[in-house]
């Protein structure tokens, strides 16, 4: 499912914000790399077109206070353009509506480029349909380990993570995950972190060197 806003009116609140407006940022790449810290939903409209989103998870959740009981839906949510980069986050409202679109700002606020490449001994160097190297994310008891596939293989993986994949643009992988799998949050934050942890370690300059000779043929 799809959204896109409309930023005719917007008005950036942030350096970031700015420099985006202005032009001196013009790609996700460039923002990211800034160091500025992104705190505007709008900033991801205007750099990543075609930005798809997906829920995966909403749980109504209850709390005590001396009102009485309060009710809220937690929405789980994850944004993705399928070409690399990947948002994840969690919120809450009084309405399901709301805790949709709250989730969905929030991810964009959580947006990562991931590592993709290929990484399988199987596979030839220079892709970018697998990851480069072994990731594994946790959270809460559940721990996922994403293994890079050579192409032609798909996404062996359960639903939740398979979407996030999909989101991510990672079109080839296996996958391992262990503890209570069953609880959809937790699976997919560590399959989140899993891909954050990746993205943060550095590809080797021959790598990336091929990985680029490949995508400009």
């Amino acid at each position: 499912m799809s959204r896109r806003n409309n930023n005719d009116g917007w008005e950036p609140r942030t350096r970031l914000g700015r420099k985006v407006q202005n032009g001196d940022i013009s790609s996700m790449d460039q923002a990211l790399e800034s160091g500025l810290p992104l705190k505007e939903p709008e900033i991801v409209d205007q750099l990543l077109g075609g930005l798809d989103d997906e829920v995966l998870d909403i749980n109504m959740v209850q709390r005590m206070t001396d009102s009485g009981r309060r009710v809220k839906f937690r929405c789980v949510c994850a944004v993705g353009n399928r070409d690399g980069y990947l948002g994840y986050a969690e919120a809450r409202d009084d309405q399901v509506g709301g805790a949709i679109q709250k989730a969905i700002e929030v991810a964009k606020l959580n947006i990562i480029k991931v590592d993709r490449g290929s990484g399988s001994w199987e596979d030839r160097p220079g892709g970018t349909h697998s990851l480069t190297r072994k990731a594994k994310g946790k959270a809460g008891s559940v721990t996922v380990e994403i293994i890079p596939a050579p192409m032609g293989l798909g996404l062996a993986a359960a639903e939740t993570v398979r979407k996030i994949l999909e989101l991510a643009g990672v079109q080839d992988a296996w996958t391992k995950s262990d503890g209570n799998t069953r609880t959809t949050v937790n699976l997919a934050k560590a399959t989140y972190n899993a891909l954050q942890n990746a993205s943060q370690s550095r590809t080797p300059r021959r790598a990336r060197e091929k990985q680029r000779e490949v995508s400009d043929r």
